[in-house]
């Protein structure tokens, strides 16, 4: 297992120590960083993906509302 050291604001510190005095802080600093680094990766999937998708509409078809209506109604069931 790793050790990090890092600094943090007095009173974030303060506020800490005190919320989780009775806790084990390590397993939940640790369960935080695995919370940060999930939602950066969230983030990055849904980057990707919207820019897959502006990517494939620059080389899509254009579709008229009526040939949309036209194929829902075709395959309605």
């Amino acid at each position: 297992m790793a050790t990090v050291n890092f600094s943090v604001p007095d009173d974030v510190n303060i506020t800490f120590n005190t919320t989780f005095c009775k806790e084990n802080k390590s397993a939940i600093i640790a369960a935080l960083m695995r919370e940060a680094v999930n939602r950066a990766q969230r983030k990055n999937r849904a980057r990707q993906a919207a820019s897959r998708i502006l990517e494939r509409r620059e080389t899509a078809p254009i579709v008229s509302a009526a040939e949309c209506r036209e194929v829902r109604e075709i395959n309605r069931p």
